[in-house]
């Protein structure tokens, strides 16, 4: 057998490699893709899902929120558990979980086990994103990950504003429960794929911190539903009082255990980085204004407009074009720029665009005058969304890069869950489903509120340092991961 010159081998392992990485960036998308998808996917199913399972705007509301929540609490647990027993294992069952339970959404015949069936999806959602970032972060060298983060960045955006379109759509075609048998083929397929195309990969190991978890959860779980239930309990009753302070002392409690605990859930030494609290920061109220907006814009089209699922979804579609183009280019931009001025100026963008929706919406108005605002606030969000995640991505070592996604989508998902909360209790308090010219008046109202959280997240992201790229600080000289350990076995 002749030998290989050092040359042609060398050439081999290149294109190995490249190959290798195309199969992460892709599986690693798509399966962000799926789940990022269903964050949303059912907004323009609400109206039909209202009518069939008799449904009320809370029961509705937790349609969206249950999947939100479950999935923005367990994402650290997710995150350690990979960093414990290998994130290529964790994530393939976070996968397989996703989809049994969006069977369980199909088979739903009532709002309350579709609402339990959409918690359990969300934990498997919490498997697949922050594992799926730091498996995309660990294929790709430092400087070949912002081009990498921002195709990412663009699918799963296109997810978060393409699932009204696709809602509508299989909705329409179909029935609402179709939105959740797609997605039983394609994590069958993922799973084999990603066991055969994904390298194992370690993270820091370790042990787990179950009281760091319980006091997450509950003090998620307690300002959400404090939110939730303010319109129809009242924000002055004691159910709501209790739950929003209950949460805010379990929240304390949280922090104040992380900063002693020996394995702490989330280290707390991350958000000593200032372009790490401060992108969080920026994404966790970026994402609340998109999640609201996008809640309610969906059902304006129908409700307040007269469109049906399917032409309701195709009319959002110049809001979410603008990720197709901008979003992948954005990456580029962070090496030429930086990403602070991304940030800025993108949710400035976003903050416009809705402002100006704001102003012009109302009972009958004509589709093409909303053209325009929802182009500008979905450039402003394409550009901003990768340089966040590009942001934090690069503010921690290699090895930290599990806990850093955890909490990147953790604070995002829950930036999502406030966001809807907050812009339902300004769209009840001056609006309704009573009529087109009540549910148009309520969501002006929404839209200025969402206007407002996305240019607080724009001067958010000025306390980002300046400085052209992020650079991740040095990795702590620690002993080799023992080839036994579970962090190493992700096979």
């Amino acid at each position: 057998m002749t030998a290989l010159a050092p040359e042609a081998l060398e050439g081999t392992v290149s294109i190995g490699i490249r190959t290798s990485r195309g199969w992460a960036l892709a599986l690693t998308s798509v399966a962000s893709l799926m789940v990022a998808l269903d964050a949303l996917v059912v907004t323009t199913a609400l109206s039909t899902i209202r009518v069939h399972l008799h449904a009320s705007i809370e029961s509705l509301e937790w349609t969206v929120n249950a999947y939100n929540l479950s999935f923005a609490v367990f994402l650290m647990t997710g995150a350690a558990l990979g960093d414990r027993w290998g994130r290529r294992r964790l994530f393939v069952i976070g996968i397989a979980l996703f989809t049994a339970a969006s069977a369980a959404c199909a088979l739903s015949s009532s709002v309350d086990w579709l609402i339990a069936a959409r918690a359990v999806q969300g934990i498997g959602a919490a498997m697949v994103m922050p594992l799926a970032m730091a498996l995309l972060s660990a294929a790709f060298p430092a400087e070949r990950r912002p081009w990498a983060f921002g195709i990412f960045s663009s699918i799963t955006g296109v997810a978060v504003l393409g699932g009204p379109l696709i809602g509508g759509a299989v909705t329409q075609g179909l029935a609402w429960q179709w939105i959740f048998w797609l997605n039983v083929p394609l994590g069958a397929a993922l799973i084999p794929l990603v066991l055969r195309r994904i390298p194992p990969s370690a993270g820091t190991g370790g042990a787990l911190d179950p009281l760091g978890l319980v006091l997450s959860i509950g003090g998620a779980l307690g300002l959400v539903w404090g939110l939730v239930r303010g319109n129809s309990s009242g924000w002055g009753s004691a159910q709501v009082v209790g739950s929003l302070a209950g949460g805010l002392v379990l929240g304390a409690a949280f922090v104040a255990w992380e900063a002693r605990a020996r394995h702490p859930l989330l280290s707390l030494r991350l958000f000593r980085s200032r372009g790490f609290s401060a992108g969080n920061a920026s994404a966790f109220l970026m994402y609340a204004a998109l999640y609201g907006t996008v809640f309610f814009m969906a059902q304006y089209l129908q409700a307040g407009l007269g469109y049906g699922p399917l032409g309701a979804g195709l009319r959002l579609a110049p809001w979410t074009a603008t990720l197709f183009v901008i979003a992948p280019a954005s990456g580029g931009l962070v090496h030429r720029f930086g990403v602070r001025p991304l940030i800025a100026a993108g949710l400035a963008g976003q903050a416009a665009g809705m402002g100006w929706l704001a102003l012009v919406v109302h009972a009958g108005l004509p589709y093409p005058d909303l053209i325009a605002p929802m182009v500008l606030a979905g450039a402003g969000i394409s550009v901003a969304m990768p340089a966040a995640q590009t942001g934090v991505m690069g503010a921690v070592a290699p090895r930290e890069a599990g806990q850093a996604s955890a909490a990147f989508n953790m604070l995002r998902q829950l930036g999502g869950v406030f966001g809807i909360a907050v812009l339902v209790a300004v769209f009840a308090a001056g609006g309704g489903y009573g009529s087109s010219r009540t549910f148009a008046h309520g969501f002006a109202a929404a839209l200025g509120a969402a206007a407002a959280l996305s240019l607080a997240g724009a001067f958010a992201g000025l306390a980002i340092p300046s400085r052209r790229t992020q650079t991740a600080p040095a990795e702590p000289v620690t002993a080799p991961v023992p080839a036994s350990s579970g962090a190493a076995g992700g096979r």
